[in-house]
């Protein structure tokens, strides 16, 4: 069954929609939504590997698709079939790029389009039975193909974002320390100098005051 589905702008993770659901029936509701707004914040960073992909997650798997800077996702369980999964989403991206497209990268707020839930809620119910006549046809559908999808381990895909959030981090930090050595080692220079020719300009300053004070004089 479906479970969870969020959409989200994919250039900085801002959830544009979402599917609303009591919770009832979804034990850790707020766990996975936590690992969703995850998972959009790696993607905002650039973090992926291909615009579709399945993330398994305890009993469950996350379904995304990438169209347009916007990502699609969903979560359902592990039973339910991939293909349904995608086909849903795609029913979801037409019908968003279609009433919302023109507004997407000017949305300021988070959930600026959840009036979309009331379609969201319509279609999920669609999908949810996998043994009515229309889903049958779906997953007989050859020309739908998802097989190439890839899928992965949630911790995998997350630890992943961290570690090149760190290895960036690492970057930054060596490149400010860089330059901070570079301006010491320019000071120390500077000082170097100084202190090496200064007792020469006291005395050629000595001797010019002393020539100078000699010609006042005669």
């Amino acid at each position: 069954m479906v479970k969870l589905t969020m959409i989200a702008r994919v250039t900085d993770g801002l959830p544009l929609a979402e599917g609303l659901d009591d919770g009832r029936d979804l034990k850790d509701a707020e766990f996975y939504k936590q690992q969703v707004k995850a998972l959009f914040k790696n993607l905002s960073r650039g973090h992926y590997e291909a615009s579709r992909m399945s993330v398994e997650t305890g009993p469950y798997v996350f379904h995304y698709i990438i169209e347009g800077r916007v990502c699609y996702l969903t979560m359902c369980d592990r039973a339910y079939p991939k293909k349904l999964a995608f086909q849903y989403l795609e029913e979801l991206r037409n019908e968003f790029e279609r009433v919302n497209g023109s507004q997407i990268e000017t949305a300021a707020r988070p959930y600026a389009f959840i009036k979309f839930d009331t379609f969201m809620q319509k279609t999920k119910k669609l999908y949810q039975d996998t043994h009515t006549q229309r889903n049958i046809a779906k997953l007989n559908d050859e020309l739908y193909e998802v097989h190439q999808i890839m899928t992965r381990n949630v911790q995998e895909v997350l630890g992943v974002g961290e570690q090149l959030d760190q290895v960036s981090q690492m970057s930054s930090r060596l490149s400010s320390e860089s330059r901070i050595y570079a301006d010491k080692a320019r000071d120390l220079n500077r000082q170097a100098l100084i202190r090496k020719w200064a007792p020469v300009a006291i005395v050629f300053g000595v001797v010019f005051v002393l020539f100078w004070i000699k010609n006042k004089i005669w």
